[in-house]
């Protein structure tokens, strides 16, 4: 992409903002797709960056409604609870050839785009990256790194190179990775131990994986199993050290939602981990056990 191109971005929270920015920035035309009183701000605006890899910036973008004319691509970064109400912004028909990024959490939600738009053209993503919209149009990115994997099995390899090639460009490590199903997987195996220990106890990280330690063990092992079983390698040992390596402060973004009362993305994760596990005959009882308590306590 070393032409300047057109990107949606629908969604553009703390993710999608922060993409949609660097994106701009960088001599693309980006169009946010987001609800009316959001979509008149960004386009008065643009999006105000603070981040210390990126720096303090202000992008404009275009935004609308919904998209009404063909799109190199889409990045989907809203997230699961939201995701069937916000694709009527995406009409099949309006996306012409453009490929379909989502950069959503979890395993099932590829299968749920190929149906609704061109198959070879949905490209799971994952992101690697704390950011927050702390107001429409502003943005604070706070890890030190951002980071993402395009994948998509049967999605032309040259269409995720120019891609990866246009985020790479923008700021972002970007590169393609041959397994989708192994993607997807390495990030859920990451994320929902994280996800689902953190939200039970109400614990950012630190006192987490110290005060419920066996808990964790267990997750961790869990997981692993069931990623195994889908086809997707996985290390018990090294997610745990990964955990451990974590600033004692970190919080889940599921923990996030349930401290501020929003939807929990609980089926997405917990239950997307359950379904895979019996589907595969894993057994799951520590997952099981957290994720049904997670689903009394979130109603």
């Amino acid at each position: 992409m070393t032409t300047a191109h057109t990107v949606a971005v629908l969604g553009p929270g703390g993710t999608g903002g922060l993409l949609a920015a660097l994106l701009s920035r960088s001599g693309h035309r980006v169009v946010c797709l987001a609800r009316e009183e959001t979509a008149e701000t960004l386009r008065s605006t643009g999006i105000t960056v603070h981040s210390a890899q990126f720096g303090e910036f202000t992008a404009p973008v275009e935004a609308d409604t919904e998209l009404r004319e063909p799109v190199d691509a889409c990045l989907i970064a809203v997230k699961h609870t939201t995701l069937d109400a916000a694709l009527t912004r995406v009409p099949p028909a309006a996306l012409g050839d453009a490929l379909v990024v989502p950069l959503l959490n979890g395993v099932e939600h590829p299968a749920r785009l190929r149906a609704r738009y061109r198959p070879d053209r949905v490209a799971p993503a994952v992101i690697r990256v704390e950011s927050t919209r702390v107001a429409p149009g502003v943005i604070e990115h706070g890890s030190p790194f951002t980071e993402i994997d395009l994948a998509g099995d049967g999605v032309p390899r040259s269409r995720l190179d120019a891609l990866a090639a246009a985020l790479a460009a923008a700021g972002t490590t970007a590169r393609v990775v041959e397994d989708e199903t192994a993607s997807l997987w390495a990030k859920m195996a990451f994320l929902a131990p994280f996800a689902l220990l953190t939200t039970r106890y109400a614990l950012p990280l630190g006192e987490a994986r110290t005060r419920h330690r066996e808990e964790l063990q267990a997750l961790v092992a869990e997981t692993a199993a069931v990623s195994r079983a889908c086809g997707a390698p996985a290390d018990p040992a090294r997610a745990l050290a990964r955990y451990d390596a974590f600033p004692p402060g970190a919080k889940s973004s599921m923990l996030r939602d349930a401290e501020a009362g929003r939807p929990l993305e609980l089926d997405a994760i917990g239950g997307a981990l359950l379904r895979a596990a019996d589907r595969h005959g894993v057994p799951v009882p520590v997952t099981t056990r957290l994720v049904t308590e997670l689903r009394t306590t979130a109603h």
